[in-house]
Order: C-alpha cells, then structure tokens, then sequence
C-alpha cells in the first residue's frame, strides 16, 4: 500500500495513510472517514489475504460510488424515518440522503470527514472527530473518538462520544468483507451464523416495522451456519424490500455495556473464520445488494452485487421513534462507550 497516494488534503485538512500490524494481522487505516482500507490475515495456505473492499488511493473514497467502504458511520449508523426525530417535545430534522430517510448520519457525517490522529502506535491508532452543533441537523456537539488496536488476531474497535446537548448517536464500522479475499467474487458460498433468535422486519422503504419477529421457519434463520446464499432469493417480501438481505438482527442474551458473540462467518475458499463480538443490542446483515460493479478494488477487481456482506453491530434502525427498541439517546453530561471485535481464525 502506497502511503503517498493518500497524501493530500480534503476540506483544507491533511489526509495520510497509516498503519498498524503485529504478528498475526495488519490493518491500514486512513483519517478520512477513519476508514480501514485494507485488512490482511493469512488463509489456510498461510497466503496473505486482504478480506475488506476498498482503494488504493485517497482519489478512489473520493469518487467511489459506493460511500461507506471501510468507513467508520454516525452520527446515527442506518434509517431514520422521514429524517425526523424528536427529543422532549422539539422535533428535530435530518436531510434525506436516502428519501424518503435519512441514512448513516447524512451528507456531511462522520465517514465524510477528515479525523485527527491524536495517538499511532506499532498494534493501535487513535482518532478522534468533533461535529458542530446542528450538523445535519443533529442537536449538541458531539466529540468521538475511535481507537483501532490489534490484539492477536483480532480488530479491536472502541468508541467513545459525549455531546455538549441531549441527541441521539448509533455509530458503526462498515467494512464490506469478503473472506476470500476482496474482489474474488461473490461471497455467497460463505457460511454465516447469528446469535439472534429475533429480527426486525421492515417496510418498503427499509424502516423497521417496529414489530421483532421470531427467525425461526423464515429465510432469516442464521441459528446454525448456513450459506449466504440459501435463502436469499426465495419470493420472500422481506427479502424484496431489501433486495437480499439489509436487516437488523437482535442479539441474544444482551446486556448493557457487556460484549458478547454476534456472528461467526467462514470463507468457503480460504479458511479464514471470522466471529464477531460486540457491546451492542443489534447487528445489520447486509450482502451488499446495491453493489453495481462501478467500483474497482486494491487489485483491480470489480466490486458486484453481493461480493461482500457487512456486519454492522448498532443499536436498532430508527430507534428514535420506536419507543419499544433500545434507546439512543445521548444525555448532556453522559459518555457513551461501545466495543466491537473481529476476531479472525481458520476453519
């Protein structure tokens, strides 16, 4: 990876490359967006392989169709329906980037911007994000920050954010991953399973319904490991309104503050294992539906619909308005934490 691709500026604020590794894994990370750009662990056949779609350049996030690779989302990670949310009795509003919703923060959110690096060490780097105060029509400056750190072979990700006002925050990380390596191909064969017994079904514009509907005898069972694609295209009307999969999946057994097992997933081709633990009450499955081949990766490979899938740990959709869905609130004077890990192995 060649650092000085990724040296220039955006908005009059210096972007780098930077990277962290130990003995078993290596990561590169950019402040733009506090993006990972590329994620490499060794498959069954000790061959290096980078399992996260991206570029190879600053110029590459820039022009990319799709926004979000590698990047880190918020303030509010997914919907907010009709980009409208109230705290108290003062109703707030967002823009709608994704009409009639508003998605992941908005235009100007947190995977657009330049991050400071307060802290880069041999396994970790430190960053850290202030947002103005009505930014996208989010009340209260929030400050995040965000620490990357490796340990064995594991990405560790810790989040930490206050707000000088009550607001609502989800933040997420949004690799899209392919554990065959990235621009291989469809990642279909790729054998998935949640620790969710429950989901949230949603409307046809994507927002949850509010109801949390049991995965058993439904296309949404990942209990036990299952192909990505198994059910996927079964005349199913959840499954078209997302085209595929883009649900929100409740963990099992969540407790505040505790992180604990989301999801297992495997490479049919490499071997490579991936768990994935969290803090969080809700993980989002989605297998990279709107992926139209626009995109060329690190290798030159095109990024097609459903050569990848997200696993992105959160606090529900449109929390804000479902009272019943855990809250999201940000109380003045309050820090939220969160922790996420992708722990990787073999098979």
């Amino acid at each position: 990876m060649n650092a000085d691709r990724f040296t220039s500026e955006v908005d009059g604020k210096q972007v780098s490359l930077f990277h962290i590794s130990n003995s078993y894994i290596s990561c590169y990370v950019t402040n733009y967006g506090a993006r990972v750009v590329s994620l490499i662990v060794n498959d069954k056949q000790s061959d290096p392989t980078d399992v996260v779609l991206g570029f190879d350049s600053l110029e590459g996030y820039l022009n990319a169709d799709e926004q979000y690779h590698g990047a880190t989302v918020g303030r509010y990670a997914n919907r907010i329906a009709n980009g409208r949310f109230s705290i108290g009795e003062k109703e707030y509003k967002l823009a709608l980037n994704n009409p009639p919703n508003s998605l992941h923060g908005g235009f100007s959110a947190m995977h657009n911007q330049v991050w400071s690096v307060s802290s880069h060490e041999k396994n970790s780097i430190t960053l850290d994000h202030v947002s103005p105060h009505m930014e996208e029509g989010f009340p209260g400056e929030l400050s995040t920050q965000i620490i990357y750190e490796l340990k064995g072979g594991d990405l560790v990700i810790s989040y930490k954010a206050k707000s000088t006002e009550d607001t609502i925050v989800n933040l997420t990380h949004h690799s899209y991953f392919n554990l065959n390596g990235e621009g291989s191909g469809s990642v279909m064969n790729h054998r998935l399973k949640l620790n969710s017994e429950y989901y949230t079904p949603v409307n046809i514009n994507t927002i949850p319904t509010g109801k949390i509907n049991l995965v058993s005898g439904t296309p949404f069972d990942f209990t036990s490991k299952k192909e990505l694609g198994t059910d996927i295209d079964l005349e199913d009307e959840q499954l078209v309104y997302g085209y595929g999969y883009d649900h929100n999946f409740v963990v099992n057994n969540y407790q505040k503050g505790i992180v604990g097992f989301v999801a297992k997933i495997d490479g049919d081709l490499s071997g490579i294992e991936m768990e994935v633990w969290s803090s969080e009450p809700g993980v989002q499955l989605y297998t990279a539906n709107h992926l139209n081949g626009k995109d060329l990766g690190k290798q030159g490979g095109r990024y097609t619909k459903r050569s990848a899938f997200c696993l992105e740990t959160q606090h529900f959709p449109d929390s804000p308005n479902q009272i019943q869905f855990p809250t999201t609130v940000l109380k003045f004077g309050d820090i939220l934490t969160s922790q996420t890990e992708y722990r990787f192995g073999l098979i």
